[in-house]
């Protein structure tokens, strides 16, 4: 074989291979067009990467970069974390006209550095990360599509009314490590959430809890505030919560109304790390109950074990308890025979 017929081969090679790439990048892009593929790759920012075989994402995190590169117009998905970006202007995304989600967590964004209609101008927009930046307050206005919005570990003291306002698709919020306080997380401030189903606001400044929680709402987060007291009729407009978390706050027996967690919805409890000296009162549904590193002395079966659930054990409406959780308290075994009577679907329990 000549050396001519060797190139000629070799190139036909790579030029099956090269359509074959062409083919997989489809595939993994739903279908891109084969022009809008060539266009994507040909205009990636000399900054950043962009796969070949992934061509709707484009790849700028860890890259020192102090400003926005100009992103190619058919990106879905950027990364621009761990950057040294301040600044999120208004044209900074302007070609990306499709863009669904981006990075941009661990930057230098502030609130003043965030140009009116920054983030709104992204119209496509679904999820939005923005953790560990220095925002003061939430970005507004927001996309309309927004379903997803992480604000964790920024400096954010304040909702600005109306905020929300139109925001029906968004489904969580992540406030977690802010300075929210009382004041400011309010029925008004939440106004527009009407599809909220995960609300994170842990390890902020809250005293009390959080009013204005949509009815939608099934997760709840409130690790790490300072909560006392939980109002008797708090839940009633909340049908369906799965999970609440309370880890971590100054809740004590006299903050917590007898009945108030008795509720039919909840799958699980966590009050780990409170001043509490008894168990409170639980449904029958409850599966997963945390109540480490409290001051409880002692396990009373009968408090604790749901009314009529000895009688009801074999039946669907009895106690569902799978895991229990009762270490770093003044607890001292035996675990009290009765209790392993009332709840015989627990799988673990940890005193």
């Amino acid at each position: 074989m000549t050396e001519m017929s060797r190139l000629n081969l070799t190139m036909e090679w790579l030029m099956v291979a090269f359509v074959a790439l062409l083919l997989a990048s489809q595939i993994c892009s739903e279908e891109i067009p084969y022009e809008h593929l060539i266009s994507q790759i040909q205009a990636c920012p000399k900054e950043c990467h962009c796969p070949p075989s992934f061509p709707n994402a484009v790849y700028c995190d860890n890259k020192g970069l102090k400003r926005i590169p100009d992103i190619p117009p058919y990106t879905w998905y950027l990364y621009l974390q761990n950057n040294l970006i301040d600044v999120l202007s208004a044209d900074a995304l302007r070609n990306a006209t499709q863009l669904r989600w981006i990075n941009l967590n661990r930057n230098k964004i502030t609130s003043e550095g965030l140009e009116a209609d920054a983030v709104k101008a992204i119209s496509s927009l679904v999820h939005l990360y923005m953790e560990d930046n220095l925002l003061t307050s939430i970005p507004s206005p927001l996309p309309a599509k927004l379903e997803q919005l992480w604000l964790s570990r920024n400096r954010i003291s304040r909702i600005p009314p109306g905020v929300f306002s139109g925001m029906d698709r968004l489904t969580l919020l992540d406030l977690q490590g802010n300075k929210l306080q009382d004041d400011a997380v309010t029925e008004v401030s939440l106004k527009g959430l009407n599809n909220l189903i995960q609300i994170n606001l842990a390890k902020n400044q809250l005293n009390t809890m959080p009013l204005g929680l949509p009815p939608t709402t099934t997760q709840i987060f409130l690790d790490s505030n300072n909560i006392e007291k939980i109002p008797a009729e708090y839940f009633k407009g909340l049908p369906k919560v799965v999970s609440l978390r309370l880890n971590r706050n100054k809740l004590a027996n006299g903050g917590i109304p007898k009945n108030v967690f008795n509720l039919s919805s909840i799958l699980d409890l966590q009050l780990s790390h409170n001043q509490l000296t008894e168990i409170p009162v639980i449904s029958s549904g409850l599966e997963h109950l945390h109540l480490d590193h409290n001051k409880i002395k002692s396990v009373n079966s009968s408090d604790i074990c749901p009314h009529g659930a000895l009688d009801d054990y074999l039946d669907e409406k009895g106690p569902r308890l799978r895991y229990l959780r009762l270490d770093g308290n003044e607890i001292k075994p035996p675990i009290p025979r009765e209790l392993m009577m009332c709840f015989r679907l627990l799988r673990a329990i940890v005193i």
